[in-house]
C-alpha cells in the first residue's frame, strides 16, 4: 500500500452494521489493518461485541460497540446518531447483517415465521442507509456497501423468501446508487453464496435440506469456498482509490459456485 493509499484510509470513519462476527467483524479488522483508525461496529451480542471491539482496538484503531438491533428504527437511528458523536464522520457505511432462518421449501415455512425472516435479513440495510445517508450527501462522499447473497441472482429451492430479499437489498443498492451519485457516493453490493468460518455456514451445514443443498453448492466451488476474509478485502479495494469510479453493482464472491 502506497503512503498516499494509507493516509486515505487514515481519514475515513467506518461504520459496519452486524459487524461483530462473520463478514462484518473481518471487514472491520482488514479496514483497522488498512490504516482506519475511527470505527464503529453495531450488533445485538453485549458479549460478542466486546470480544469483537477488542480484535479491532489490537489493530491499532479507536473503536466503539454499540448494542442495538438496526432492523427497527428506533434502535437504527439512536446506533447512527452514537456512532456520529463518535466518528465524526461516517465515510464508509457497511450493512453486514444476517437472519437466523435455514433455507428451507416455501411450502415447509410456517407462515408465521415469513415477516420474521423479511424483517431480518431486510430492513437493517435500509434503515440504517437512510440514517446516514444524510451525512454524506452534506459531504458530497460517501461509500457504502450492502452485503447480500448470490441468492439474488440465482433461483435456488429452499432460498424463495430469503432470494426475494437479497434480490430486494440488491436492487435497492442499484437504484440508490443511481440517486446517490450526484451527491458523489457510492453504493455496491457484495453477494457471496457459502462463506466459510461463520456461525451462518455453521447452522446451514448441520442437517437438513440446507445441509444438501450447501454441500452440493460447496463441490461446484473450485477456486476454493470463500471465507469472510475474501469478501473483506474486496470492501477494503471498493473504499480506496482502486474503487473510485464503481457503483451500483452487485459483485459475487464465491469460488465458481456460479456465474451470477
Amino acid at each position: 500500500m502506497s503512503l498516499d493509499e494509507g493516509r486515505r484510509f487514515e481519514r475515513q470513519g467506518l461504520l459496519v452494521t452486524g459487524g461483530t462476527s462473520g463478514i462484518g467483524l473481518a471487514i472491520a479488522l482488514a479496514f483497522a489493518e488498512a490504516g482506519v483508525r475511527r470505527i464503529v461496529i453495531i450488533g445485538r451480542n453485549v458479549e460478542r461485541g466486546t470480544q469483537a471491539a477488542g480484535q479491532i482496538a489490537e489493530r491499532g484503531a479507536a473503536v466503539k460497540f454499540i448494542q442495538a438491533d438496526a432492523n427497527y428504527p428506533d434502535q437504527a437511528r439512536r446506533a447512527g446518531e452514537e456512532a456520529m458523536a463518535h466518528l465524526g464522520s461516517i465515510d464508509v457505511l457497511i450493512n453486514s447483517t444476517a437472519g437466523l432462518f435455514n433455507p428451507e421449501l416455501f411450502h415447509d415455512i410456517p407462515l408465521d415465521d415469513i415477516p420474521q425472516i423479511v424483517t431480518q435479513q431486510l430492513m437493517a440495510p435500509l434503515l440504517m442507509c437512510s440514517v446516514v445517508l444524510p451525512s454524506m450527501r452534506s459531504r458530497k462522499s460517501g461509500l457504502i456497501i450492502n452485503i447480500a447473497s448470490d441468492a439474488a441472482k440465482v433461483a435456488t429451492p429452499g432460498e424463495s423468501i430469503i432470494g426475494g430479499v437479497m434480490a430486494a437489498i440488491v436492487m435497492f443498492s442499484r437504484a440508490l446508487a443511481m440517486e446517490a451519485k450526484r451527491d458523489g457516493i457510492r453504493v455496491n453490493a457484495l453477494t457471496p453464496s457459502l462463506v466459510e468460518g461463520t456461525a451462518t455456514a455453521e447452522r446451514i451445514l448441520a442437517n437438513g435440506f440446507s445441509q444438501k443443498l450447501f454441500q452440493k453448492a460447496a463441490k461446484l466451488a473450485h477456486l476454493g469456498v470463500a471465507r469472510p476474509e475474501d469478501l473483506a478485502a474486496l470492501a477494503v479495494f471498493l473504499a480506496g482509490p482502486g474503487g473510485a469510479k464503481i457503483t451500483g453493482q452487485a459483485i459475487s464472491v464465491n469460488g465458481g459456485i456460479s456465474a451470477a
